[in-house]
């Protein structure tokens, strides 16, 4: 995982690159990237003879392509696109690109520690994934959404492995879909599957699936749950990496199951983005009470207050005693803590960050064109051109702050006092 004590929490302010002066170099700059230290912001970039390349902090790449896409900063750092020269695709990583090339690559994911990278790729018509720079021996007519397992090393994808004619709709119930484990499919396949998740450890696989029209379930590692129901929605692993849990609709409404097996004992009008506390002691979802009302349930409990709008899932605090959410009620955007609304609002909000002893947050907004930072709910005292999401020190005390101001590009350190 990233080591934040590695970053530099001393400078107090670094200008990494006028933007300006980028304007002036290439006829068109793509959307800026940004890496997690802050040291780096990179775009895609036109040159003046048509071909695309990558320009970090004011310096562009040596290899240029006829096309650059998909461009993404791994969380341990190095800038990772998908690139195409003579009409064959493949993923370059800080200027060096896989040797295997593919008619097409798309979908572009990270492990967790950014170690492995992997890819859905198109070879002679035929489907597959590609995980650091090697694409699985097996193809299928169909690959679809995948995972990642969180130590880089697997991949699962769903896969079609039965042919299906134009309505057939015999060999649809027959089962063409299956997920598949580097390479190698489960041995029964169903009608459909998704919602990919590997459990912590890497070595199990779990996913929706649909067993007849209207029945679905849960398979691990290819066995499906003994029990059906009206629907699921994506699991997940508990930190045992045996246990699995996952929204069920029943004749009652929407519920937790874990194992197959009816957990909370609240029903709901839906259900789904349930997450594990950090010590696994508790569980929080995004909620519907009511038609047209959404809220977060902690542990089946939902919180009084709702939502008209929308409600994004959970984010817990580290040591779990708090649960955050970005919620929209009547057009307007903010965040709830504990089932209490900020009392500000905003035409659009990021995910809340939690210090690491969880009494304070922070967060991106935007509100008129311009981007602040929150701080348990009150707006900062600058705006600025472009944000990123901020991070907290390994203490607590400082945020790192990547921002542009004046078509300049800043990386800064500030007490946290001073948002």
């Amino acid at each position: 995982m990233i080591n934040l004590k590695d970053w530099d929490w001393d400078t107090k302010e670094k200008l990494i690159t006028d933007l300006n002066k980028w304007k002036e170099k290439f006829p068109v700059i793509y959307e800026f990237v940004v890496t997690p230290d802050g040291e780096k912001i990179s775009a895609p970039v036109k040159t003046e003879d048509g071909q695309f390349t990558l320009c970090i902090n004011g310096e562009t790449w040596e290899n240029t392509f006829e096309k650059l896409w998909s461009l993404k900063c791994s969380p341990d750092g190095h800038l990772v696109c998908l690139v195409m020269n003579e009409d064959e695709w493949t993923v370059a990583i800080d200027d060096e690109t896989w040797e295997e090339s593919f008619e097409y690559v798309w979908n572009l994911r990270f492990s967790p520690d950014g170690k492995g990278i992997a890819v859905n790729v198109k070879i002679d018509n035929e489907y597959s994934i590609a995980l650091n720079g090697k694409t699985w021996e097996n193809k299928f007519i169909e690959a679809r959404d995948f995972a990642i397992s969180p130590d880089g090393k697997n991949a699962a994808a769903c896969v079609q492995t039965a042919p299906l004619g134009e309505g057939d709709i015999f060999g649809f119930f027959e089962g063409a879909w299956t997920v598949a484990v580097n390479g190698s499919p489960w041995n029964k396949n169903f009608l459909n599957v998704w919602g990919i998740t590997f459990s912590p450890d890497s070595n199990n696989v779990a996913a929706e699936i649909r067993t007849d029209i209207c029945e679905y379930s849960i398979a691990v590692n290819g066995n499906p749950w003994k029990e059906t129901f009206k629907c699921v929605w994506e699991p997940v692993f508990s930190s045992s990496n045996k246990d699995v849990i996952a929204p069920v609709q029943t004749d009652k409404g929407w519920t937790l199951a874990i194992n197959g097996k009816v957990l909370w004992n609240r029903y709901f009008a839906q259900l789904w983005r349930q997450k594990y506390s950090p010590d696994n002691q508790k569980i929080a979802a995004v909620v519907s009470p009511e038609f047209g009302r959404w809220t977060i349930a902690v542990d089946g409990l939902p919180w009084k207050e709702t939502f008209s709008d929308a409600v994004l899932p959970p984010i817990f605090s580290p040591d779990g005693r708090k649960v955050a959410a970005i919620v929209k009620d009547k057009d307007r955007w903010t965040i709830a803590v504990n089932g209490v609304p900020w009392e500000v609002d905003f035409d659009m909000l990021w995910d809340p960050v939690f210090s690491p002893d969880g009494n304070r947050i922070v967060a991106k907004g935007e509100k008129n064109g311009k981007f602040f930072l929150v701080k348990d709910g009150k707006i900062g005292r600058n705006e600025f051109e472009a944000l990123w999401d901020p991070v907290f020190s390994p203490d607590g005390n400082k945020l790192l702050v990547r921002v542009i101001e004046d078509g300049k590009y800043y990386r800064r350190v500030i007490p946290v006092e001073e948002v």
